[in-house]
């Protein structure tokens, strides 16, 4: 064990990589960090939402954010969704690290 406090990191992307969400969360939790993730994956799991579960599940995410020291972005090749760039956006304006699983550019 170590004598310092563990770093939180939010993961942040589409629902429909489940499994590369679920590799990262692994990953993560092996070197030591906290993992904040999706709740469930409507789009992985084909499950029905309506639009005001899908605002609490966003608003629910902002604040994993606001809990975390950094987020990783799983940008399966390359794609960045719509909600995904707002969280990207949201965590630059808090000052927290982002990082990409897969290179950006």
């Amino acid at each position: 064990m170590q004598n310092t406090k563990p770093g939180i990191v939010t993961l942040c992307g589409s629902t429909k990589f489940k499994q590369q969400f679920k590799e990262a969360e692994a990953n993560l939790t092996l070197q030591g960090k906290i993992v904040l993730s999706l709740g469930f994956f409507e789009q992985s799991d084909h499950v029905k939402v309506t639009e005001e579960q899908v605002k609490l599940f966003g608003w629910l995410h902002f604040h994993k954010i606001d809990l975390s020291d950094e987020i990783l972005v799983i940008n399966v090749n390359g794609y960045i969704g719509e909600s995904t760039r707002k969280e990207i956006e949201y965590a630059h304006r808090a000052g927290k690290k982002v990082s990409y699983l897969e290179p950006v550019g």
